[in-house]
């Protein structure tokens, strides 16, 4: 079998590259990264350090024309959280316009756009998009759907903590695949017992088995143009109908809360760590313990606004230090820098208390040791790099699971 053609979208610092390509079975054509609230771009000098130049495109993606888009197999990409809200449709051929700068509908429009679409994509994005917004919970899971629809795609989506599966970082992302209409696969799951597919016979569980669950499952249509879903799905509702196992055909819901099913290795936080190779820059001064303890502890006390309003504060305590016989917590954007944190991990080590290093970060995501090292990228940089990434070990088994579908 040859390769199976990907392009790789919002790419940051090539998460998704790294688990295609772990499999053997893809091989990305086509890439895209692009900041735009910094001058130097960063994530994308990273990734042509280590992927080149060739192929990569350091423009946004809402301006690169569909035909300097090569045609692929697989479209991936993790895509920022926003307000995917439907402003307004056209009375032409594109359909629809999302608010300006959401890069969903740059997927769309490449989706729509292209003669032939990708057959199969494979997306990321933090598990809250299935309950918000808040005012209309799981409206903006029900856009992406329902458009997805339309263009000709059924999906198949789970929410997946890397941890449950013996990986070294709590990180809780959704994950959806998408079959199009001409493929096998489509036509396999519109064949299929719904429930059957969330739990045996989809992608999703050929790559994280989950529990026989007695929970009970929903089904639903979604009804409506992207419209009339933006401004009605789910209207005044406390909760989402989306469940963190699904699949979506013909405009039909069904989705189900599954377990995960797991009983192999588990890589814990102190697996991870440089014992004896830590410069002292990561140490944190003795003076400096009381911040990081207040800041970790649980506070009730009375806060005074910057408009003079005076209001009662409380939060639970965190585990300080950072246990090192479990999953480490997720990591967060902020993660690097000296500065003491309530969210930042803090270890304990013989010499003392210590922050975590750039190579350990990159290990918390199964990326490799200094994958983000580069003259000129600060350690607070390769830092928020991870705080963006996802964890490649997940990427790489639904890639290898896909391609065993596609190839059957």
């Amino acid at each position: 079998m040859s390769k199976l053609k990907a392009i790789e979208l919002f790419a940051g610092v090539g998460g998704f590259r790294l688990g295609l390509e772990k499999t053997g079975q893809y091989e990305v054509v086509w890439s895209n990264q692009w900041e735009p609230s910094t001058k130097t771009q960063h994530a994308s000098i990273v990734y042509e350090a280590r992927f080149g130049k060739a192929n990569h495109c350091n423009k946004d993606i809402a301006e690169v024309p569909t035909d300097a888009i090569p045609d692929a197999d697989l479209l991936v990409g993790g895509f920022p959280c926003q307000d995917y809200s439907v402003a307004t449709t056209l009375q032409n051929s594109k359909g629809l316009i999302g608010k300006k700068g959401v890069l969903w509908w740059s997927i769309h429009r490449i989706l729509s756009e292209k003669k032939n679409p990708p057959k199969y994509l494979f997306l990321e994005n933090v598990d809250r998009l299935l309950k918000s917004p808040s005012a209309q919970r799981g409206r903006d899971f029900a856009i992406m759907l329902k458009s997805l629809d339309d263009l000709g795609y059924a999906v198949e989506w789970r929410v997946i903590n890397a941890a449950d599966y013996g990986m070294p970082q709590r990180r809780r992302r959704i994950f959806f695949l998408g079959y199009h209409k001409s493929t096998p696969l489509y036509n396999a799951l519109k064949k299929s017992d719904a429930a059957d597919w969330v739990h045996t016979s989809g992608t999703m569980p050929a790559a994280f088995p989950v529990q026989q669950t007695v929970q009970k499952p929903t089904s639903f249509e979604i009804e409506g143009d992207l419209v009339h879903i933006s401004e009605n799905f789910n209207l005044g509702e406390g909760l989402s109908p989306f469940q963190n196992s699904g699949v979506f055909i013909d405009g039909k819901v069904f989705t189900v809360k599954t377990a995960p099913s797991y009983d192999g290795k588990r890589t814990v936080l102190g697996d991870v760590l440089q014992n004896g190779e830590v410069t002292e820059a990561f140490f944190i001064p003795e003076e400096d313990y009381p911040k990081w303890e207040y800041l970790k502890g649980a506070k009730k006390e009375v806060r005074t606004a910057k408009s003079g309003f005076t209001y009662n504060y409380s939060e639970g305590g965190m585990i300080f230090p950072d246990a090192l016989d479990n999953a480490s917590r997720t990591i967060i954007t902020g993660e690097g820098g000296k500065s003491p944190s309530r969210f930042k991990h803090v270890v304990q080590t013989k010499k003392g208390l210590r922050r975590l290093t750039p190579i350990e970060l990159e290990r918390l995501n199964m990326f490799p040791d200094n994958h983000t090292l580069l003259e000129g990228i600060s350690d607070t940089k390769r830092a928020f790099f991870m705080g963006n990434a996802l964890v490649v070990g997940v990427v790489e088994k639904i890639a290898e699971a896909l391609a065993d579908k596609i190839e059957v």
